[in-house]
């Protein structure tokens, strides 16, 4: 039988989740990853800023 408590000592931290932007923030969000990704700027760096996990925007 799996010790659960030992499962959960031994698990790694886990950040705590994010609110999600607002609506019209997410609109906003797609209209600028959309323009970027059109002029060929869409890059690794943008895509983490935005869903890298950390609240950076």
């Amino acid at each position: 039988m799996i010790d659960l408590e030992n499962l959960m000592k031994d698990a790694p931290e886990r950040e705590p989740d994010l609110p999600l932007p607002s609506l019209e923030d997410q609109k906003r969000i797609a209209a600028e990853l959309k323009a970027l990704e059109e002029k060929g700027e869409l890059t690794p760096e943008i895509l983490e800023k935005y869903f890298g996990g950390k609240s950076t925007h």
